[in-house]
């Protein structure tokens, strides 16, 4: 018997290494390729829509965007602009998205029709094979059109320059990116006009995030430090395991970061990180998650998260849930509050997940998001693109409760009464 996989919603002729759901328009983005190297392997974004078929989730390909030989790493969404990490430059595509046109011919025997044509996969494909079978419709569809609208320089390695994390600011007035010599580049956007530049790590950027507020910006490098900056100035070192012992400076490193919101706390702001171990060994060592206060930046609590590598992390926009993947394909979402895990999926993909979205909160996603409390995408370098729901967890209204409450004290009462007569 096969291990457990999530379902399947779209198989891409490349490498897939980032993933984003747009919540405007509910468009899922995903990208990635083989790089420049001579493989025949291509690069591209693809941009797919996500509808529900049949009480089945289920993908249809819009539009594909060549990227010619640069493979896209990662990537950060700013309303219709995308920020994506290829090579030693950050590029910006602008997308948007027209009414539908009627497809007027089928695909060909071979699976191939007209420029443009509309492809479906749903959960499983027409052969079988979770996704792996192209199915070109008759029907209206959306038009996606993409423009190159900008390209900075983000990383100035003599060797290999690569661009290990781009992001946003929520108001979309900063453009941040990390690379492998270590800098944090900060632009003003849209103008990209550069603000800051500054040595932030000895080693490589791992990945970067910044607050809702703006006011600082937390980085990981892989010389096993995670800081957090007021402008170019270095507010703190944050150290997770200063209560633990056991755990020496240089066992393990710090993998990734993300701010997020508090539910219900309007003002109160969390950062999560993730703590792998620096070597591997035959038995691995846990990992660890750790929870901080977004402000004082002192550490909530610390959790391990299980013997996998962590590969990646990201955070729904309500900031209850947190997203997992690792090395070995597992796929794992835990609850923001508690660290406890919720939902996962031993090897799902196999090989390493390399990016998670979840849908976001908006009125684009309620639909497909249906009875599900959650709904989360993971992508990885075996091509596919799998979708992960946690179904509502069954609860009662406050006032059933206290119905209930109330038939079992009168019951109680009544049996005092049977059994003792003139107990009241």
């Amino acid at each position: 018997m096969g291990k457990r996989r999530a379902p399947e919603l779209y198989r891409a002729p490349f490498p897939l290494y980032t993933v984003k759901i747009d919540p405007k328009t509910g468009l899922i983005i995903t990208a990635g390729g083989g790089g420049a190297s001579k493989t025949g392997i291509k690069n591209g974004v693809h941009f797919l829509s996500l509808e529900l078929v049949g009480g089945k989730h289920s993908t249809t390909l819009l539009h594909t965007h060549d990227t010619d030989t640069r493979a896209t790493m990662n990537m950060s969404l700013g309303g219709d602009v995308i920020a994506v990490g290829q090579d030693g430059n950050c590029s910006l595509m602008k997308f948007s998205q027209h009414a539908p046109k009627q497809m007027k011919k089928p695909a060909n025997k071979d699976g191939v029709g007209d420029k443009g044509a509309v492809r479906r996969r749903g959960g499983k494909g027409q052969n079988g094979d979770g996704g792996g079978g192209d199915v070109a419709e008759l029907k209206e569809s959306p038009h996606i059109s993409v423009e190159d609208v900008g390209v900075v320089q983000a990383d100035l390695s003599t060797q290999d320059p690569c661009v290990k994390c781009v992001c946003f600011s929520s108001d979309l007035t900063l453009l941040l990116s990390g690379g492998a010599d270590g800098y944090i580049r900060v632009w003003e956007f849209p103008s990209l006009k550069e603000k800051l530049n500054f040595k932030a790590h000895k080693d490589e950027l791992e990945d970067i995030d910044i607050s809702p507020d703006k006011k600082h910006i937390v980085t990981v490098g892989r010389d096993f430090e995670c800081s957090v900056w007021s402008g170019d100035q270095l507010a703190v070192g944050l150290c997770w395991h200063e209560n633990m012992p056991r755990v020496t400076e240089k066992m393990y490193r710090y993998r990734s970061c993300r701010f997020a919101k508090v539910e219900d706390q309007k003002d109160a702001i969390r950062l999560y990180t993730v703590q792998i171990p620096h070597k591997r060994d035959r038995k691995p060592p846990q990992c660890y998650i750790t929870k901080w206060d977004g402000r004082s930046f002192l550490p909530l609590i610390t959790k391990p998260c299980g013997n996998e590598v962590i590969s990646c992390l990201t955070v729904s926009d309500s900031g209850t849930f947190l997203g997992l993947g690792t090395v070995t394909g597992s796929v794992a979402i835990y609850m923001a509050f508690s660290l406890q895990k919720l939902y996962y999926i031993q090897e799902s993909h196999g090989i390493v997940v390399t990016d998670l979205t979840f849908l976001p909160d908006a009125a684009k996603s309620k639909a497909i998001k249906e009875v599900n409390e959650v709904v989360m995408l993971s992508v990885a370098v075996d091509s596919r693109c799998q979708i992960h729901a946690v179904p509502n967890r069954r609860s009662f209204p406050l006032w059933l409760v206290l119905f209930f409450c109330g038939l079992m004290v009168a019951a109680v009462i009544l049996l005092l009464q049977s059994l003792f007569p003139g107990f009241i």
